[in-house]
C-alpha cells in the first residue's frame, strides 16, 4: 500500500521527502513510521532514495533497492513504482492462498490436541479411581492411557519444557544452513507437497524475473536478485548457477533446463519461446499468471486432499481412546 501510495504522489508531482512524509504519517506500525522517517531524513540531505532503503533490508528486499535504483537512473520512477506495487501485491496473495490452506488442518490439530488434553486431565482420572475401587486388572493400552493422563497431571511443567525444545529445535534446524536443505529437499519429496512447492517457487521467479526485467534490471543482476525471493534452497542455488551460466554467454532457457527436477518442460519451452520472439519479460510474467492459478487451484482442492487423512488420524486416535477404556469396564460387566 505504502509503495502504491508513493506511485500515485509522485505521478502527482508530490516532492520524494513529502510524499514520505506523508506515508510516515499514515503508518500505523510504529517501526515502519521510524523508517520512513529516517529515509525522508537521509534524502534532504542528499542520499539517493535507494541507497536510503537498501539501509534496511528488512523491510525493503534486494529487489526494491534495486528497482529504485533503476528508476534513478531511467527517470521512470514512476513506472518503476507501479510494476513494484504489481508485484509486492501478487506476491502477497500467493502467500496468502497458501497461508489460508493451512488454517483448515491446523485448526482441526489444535481443537483436537485440546479436547484430548482436557479428556486426559479429566475425565480419564475418575475413571482410574474407579478401576482401583474395583481392582480391575488394566490391559497395556488403558495402563498407558491412564499413565499419560497422571504425567500430564502431576508433570505437566515437563511436557512444556519438551514442547519449548522440540520448538526451538526444529526452529534452530530450519534457520541452520543444513537442516535448511534436509528440510526443502523432505518437502520435494513428498506427493502432492512437491508440487505445491515446485509451483510456488516457479511462480516467485516468473513473478520476480518479469518485474526486474521490465524495470530494466540486467538479466544477471535480476537473476541474483530472484534468488533472494523464493524459499527453498534448491530453487536459490539453481537461480544463482543459472546466474553464472548467463553471464558467461548461455541463454537463459539453456541455462535453466540444467533443472528440469524443478522447473517444469512447459516452464522451459514458454521461456525459449519468450527468448525467441524478443518478449522474454511477457512470456515470463503470463507462466506466473499460470502458475499463480495452479497455486490457487491446488490451495483450492487441498482441504479436500487433507480432510480424509484427518478423519481418519482422528478416527484412529478416538478408536484407541474409546477401547483403552472401554476394555475395562467390558471385564468388569462380564464379571458380574
Amino acid at each position: 500500500m505504502a509503495t502504491r501510495n508513493l506511485q500515485v504522489m509522485i505521478s502527482a508531482g508530490v516532492p520524494l521527502p513529502r510524499a514520505i512524509e506523508i506515508l510516515s504519517a499514515q503508518a500505523k506500525n510504529k517501526y515502519f513510521k521510524k523508517v520512513l522517517t529516517e529515509i525522508k531524513d537521509e534524502i534532504i540531505k542528499g542520499t539517493a532514495f535507494s541507497d536510503a532503503l537498501e539501509k534496511y533490508p528488512r523491510v525493503f528486499p534486494e529487489i526494491y533497492h534495486s528497482m529504485i535504483r533503476v528508476g534513478e537512473k531511467t527517470g521512470k520512477m514512476e513506472e518503476i513504482l507501479d510494476i513494484l506495487a504489481s508485484q509486492l501485491e501478487r506476491v502477497y496473495q500467493l502467500r496468502s492462498k497458501v497461508k489460508g490452506a493451512m488454517v483448515y488442518p491446523l485448526v482441526i490439530i489444535t481443537v483436537m490436541v485440546a479436547i484430548g488434553i482436557v479428556m486426559l486431565v479429566k475425565v480419564v482420572p475418575e475413571l482410574s479411581k474407579t478401576f482401583k475401587e474395583l481392582e480391575v486388572k488394566l490391559p497395556p493400552t488403558t495402563s498407558f492411557v491412564i499413565n499419560l493422563g497422571n504425567f500430564l497431571v502431576y508433570r505437566w511443567y515437563i511436557v512444556i519444557l519438551i514442547l519449548l525444545i522440540l520448538a526451538f529445535g526444529v526452529a534452530y534446524i530450519i534457520r541452520n544452513k543444513t537442516g535448511k536443505r534436509r528440510f526443502d529437499a523432505l518437502l520435494l519429496r513428498i506427493p502432492v507437497i512437491s508440487g505445491l512447492v515446485k509451483k510456488i517457487n516457479c511462480a516467485y521467479t516468473s513473478l520476480t524475473l518479469s518485474a526486474l526485467i521490465q524495470g530494466g534490471v540486467p538479466i544477471v543482476t535480476a537473476l541474483d536478485i530472484s534468488s533472494g525471493a523464493v524459499s527453498n534452497v534448491f530453487f536459490k542455488e539453481a537461480l544463482k548457477e543459472t546466474a553464472g551460466m548467463v553471464q558467461k554467454g548461455e541463454r537463459l532457457s539453456a541455462a535453466m533446463s540444467k533443472f528440469p527436477n524443478l522447473y517444469s518442460n512447459l516452464f522451459l519451452q514458454m521461456l525459449q519461446v519468450g527468448e525467441e520472439t524478443g518478449e522474454t519479460s511477457g512470456m515470463l510474467a503470463k507462466l506466473a499468471n499460470f502458475f499463480e492459478e495452479q497455486v490457487n487451484n491446488i490451495t483450492k482442492n487441498l482441504s479436500s486432499i487433507i480432510e480424509p487423512a484427518l478423519l481418519l488420524f482422528v478416527g484412529i486416535v478416538v478408536a484407541f481412546f474409546a477401547i483403552a477404556m472401554v476394555q475395562p469396564i467390558y471385564s468388569i460387566m462380564s464379571g458380574l
